[in-house]
């Protein structure tokens, strides 16, 4: 695999750094296999993209998709802005795959270094998107590519997570996208039409949960609740694998309408030439 040159990372304050291990999918907890299935769909969405490409992961966490798109790419970078998450990666690849701390909002990557930027389930957490989105610019060759995957807030259920900043919906996001020269796609996936029978029935009951903040803040306390809506819980996985469950494409959204039916959104933005305006 090809290795590039990395700039210094502006150093991170211990004191003003959050604990994100409470709210991360980290390998090996308990959680529904709807959330284990997601992972793997997000992954198996990008590995068409990522193809023999330089391929930079923002926020990877613990590096579930790590090995799995690393095999395919021309070279592959994982970071975190958790050193304490990264070590939990790096326990899994033991070396063999290259993982560094920054900050999404100072990618500390040569300018026009990567084919592919990925960020998945994470940009509630950036303080400024706005940032993110100049350094993927930056570090993004010609007709590059930033994939997004998040949870869709404009859900009548929607519960944020605790230390989140913004949710964007398909026209929030997509509107944002365009503003720094993005050729946008949207897409939905996990219909909400094709939920359990239990988990139809419960979501008035989350609904009035989140209204009166009753929601579980933490993983451990979320495990519980999961436990009593989904049933059975299974073991995150420490790197998913290919052909572990079919791969459902997800389906194409108007960007000028709210989504009401998809539980998580996909973005695929384009880097095209900036407007001179």
């Amino acid at each position: 695999m090809v290795k590039r040159k990395l700039n210094k990372p502006a150093e991170t304050s211990k004191k003003n750094r959050t604990d994100y291990r409470t709210v991360t999918e980290l390998s090996g907890e308990k959680v529904p296999q709807e959330q284990v299935e997601r992972i793997y769909q997000r992954y198996y969405w990008a590995d068409i993209y990522c193809r023999n490409k330089s391929v930079l992961e923002v926020a990877c966490g613990s590096g579930q998709g790590i090995g799995y798109l690393g095999d395919l790419a021309d070279s592959f970078t994982g970071g975190d802005i958790s050193e304490d998450i990264l070590t939990l990666a790096n326990a899994t690849y033991k070396g063999k795959a290259r993982l560094c701390c920054f900050d999404a909002q100072a990618l500390p990557f040569q300018s026009h270094s990567q084919d592919i930027v990925l960020l998945f389930e994470a940009i509630y957490y950036l303080p400024n998107v706005k940032q993110f989105l100049k350094e993927c610019r930056r570090v993004l060759c010609d007709r590059g590519e930033l994939l997004i995957v998040t949870a869709n807030k404009d859900l009548y259920d929607f519960n944020p997570s605790p230390y989140s900043h913004t949710y964007y919906g398909v026209v929030e996001m997509s509107r944002l996208l365009k503003k720094f020269s993005f050729q946008v796609t949207a897409h939905g996936s996990w219909p909400v039409k094709k939920l359990r029978l239990r988990q139809k029935f419960l979501r008035p009951v989350k609904k009035l949960a989140v209204s009166l903040n009753l929601i579980p803040k933490t993983m451990a306390g979320k495990q519980i609740l999961k436990r009593l809506v989904f049933g059975r819980l299974l073991a995150m996985p420490t790197r998913i694998e290919a052909k572990s469950y079919d791969y459902h494409p997800p389906v194409l959204l108007p960007l000028h309408l709210p989504c009401k039916d998809q539980k998580v959104l996909f973005f695929r933005a384009v880097k095209t030439e900036a407007s001179s305006s």
